[in-house]
């Protein structure tokens, strides 16, 4: 198994103990809806709240190494704890408490990784909203993927539902549009 899905299952490990409430985004989500690639770290959304945090930092610290000396200071300004498996692999614990989090979460389903191994991802919609709300480059080309790859499977509707607010709290107006391009049917476009 490689070092990322391994440091996947050791914080879930940790969250189910906990019965915490999470799911994995970022690129171990792309490796089940888009174009297999090379990640090198593991993203989540942990749903904490507002007001308890630090509940939640002090027990992941207790079981992984932070990666920089004021992860707390940072996890609780930024909301997102910076620590790393038993291996090195670095993982970015994103601390939800917006309605939408717990949605993402909510619409949230297993993912067979092999060996009798599974992990809980966010849903191909929701990996496509929160990779046009960050829109770099590497996001579009991965949105871009999961379009080709889901071809005819994706709930739009619920896509530009959550999106829509999303992009107006950061006044973004040239995103959805973009998006718009890359979901509209093409003929010709590869479908796995």
């Amino acid at each position: 198994m490689n070092r990322v899905f391994s440091a996947a299952l050791e914080i879930q490990a940790v969250c189910r103990r906990r019965k915490w409430r999470f799911c994995f985004i970022g690129g171990v989500a792309v490796q089940r809806w888009g174009e297999p690639r090379f990640t090198r770290d593991v993203d989540l959304t942990l749903l904490t709240g507002f007001g308890e945090e630090k509940v939640f930092i002090h027990a992941l610290l207790e079981h992984f190494a932070a990666r920089i000396s004021d992860a707390e200071k940072l996890a609780l300004g930024r909301r997102v704890l910076l620590i790393q498996s038993s291996q090195g692999v670095e993982i970015d614990v994103g601390l939800g408490g917006l309605p939408y989090e717990e949605r993402v979460i909510d619409r949230a389903t297993t993912f067979d990784i092999g060996s009798a191994n599974t992990l809980t991802t966010c849903s191909a919609e929701d990996l496509v909203i929160l990779k046009t709300f960050a829109g770099r480059d590497r996001d579009w080309a991965d949105i871009a993927e999961i379009a080709a790859r889901q071809s005819g499977k994706l709930d739009k509707k619920l896509i530009y539902r959550e999106l829509k607010p999303l992009l107006e709290l950061k006044e973004d107006t040239e995103s959805g549009k973009r998006l718009r391009k890359l979901l509209a049917p093409t003929p010709g476009r590869r479908v796995h």
